[in-house]
């Protein structure tokens, strides 16, 4: 049976708001959190930037629980990526390990609800740990995202431009090449050009002196 595809949802089911038992609040750009894990992979998701839209607490999702009781579930975002990726919506819950091994009992029944939901409109449904989100990458998003809209100087841009092609360089020699006044001034272009993806790096590993940058978009 084809999956019936949703309406995009424009407003979120359940509102977060202050409580004392999380840590809650804003991700400029995208919305509300209530745990700094949540948050984290909002960082995520802003700093690569293939979204097409994000929505916190999108659905209300229903499914029986014992005897006659009807019981509900509000995963923790929705989010449907740009076009070019020709990727499905994905809807995703947030929880810490323990978290998920204390009360495994209660939630598979709604992760199992979420992804028949997600069978019958054409998403998909992913739970996400700090395994999957505390990572080397996120490190380097939350590093690099002040220097994504920084607005670099034009002749540092090609002078570093000039010395990344497809053979890959370390940072530290790419900035050794430098010939032209202060090569710390340099730095935060470099990391503007790498936060952006025009310089490109492994952000699955700490972003350091060592890293290894090149200009075509496959690894050499």
């Amino acid at each position: 049976m084809t999956a019936k595809p949703a309406p995009k949802p424009s407003a979120s089911a359940r509102q977060i708001g202050m409580t004392t038992r999380s840590v809650s609040g804003i991700v400029p750009g995208l919305g509300p959190y209530e745990s700094t894990l949540e948050r984290d992979l909002m960082e995520i998701i802003r700093f690569e930037g293939a979204f097409e839209s994000f929505l916190a607490q999108p659905v209300k999702i229903q499914y029986p629980g014992q005897g006659k009781k009807v019981r509900s579930y509000t995963p923790d975002g929705l989010i449907h990526f740009k076009a070019s990726l020709a990727r499905k919506p994905l809807l995703y819950e947030v929880k810490f390990r323990e978290n998920f091994r204390e009360k495994w009992r209660e939630l598979m029944p709604a992760f199992r609800a979420a992804k028949s939901y997600c069978e019958g409109v054409g998403w998909e449904f992913r739970v996400f740990t700090e395994v999957e989100i505390r990572t080397p990458f996120l490190t380097n998003a939350k590093f690099l995202w002040p220097f994504k809209d920084l607005d670099a100087d034009t002749a540092m841009v090609k002078a570093l431009m000039s010395k990344v092609d497809d053979e890959a360089i370390t940072v530290e020699a790419l900035l050794d090449q430098i010939e032209e006044g202060d090569r710390t001034l340099f730095i935060p272009p470099l990391w503007n050009l790498i936060a952006n993806r025009v310089i490109h790096c492994d952000l699955n590993q700490t972003l350091s002196l060592k890293s290894l940058l090149w200009a075509g978009s496959n690894h050499p």
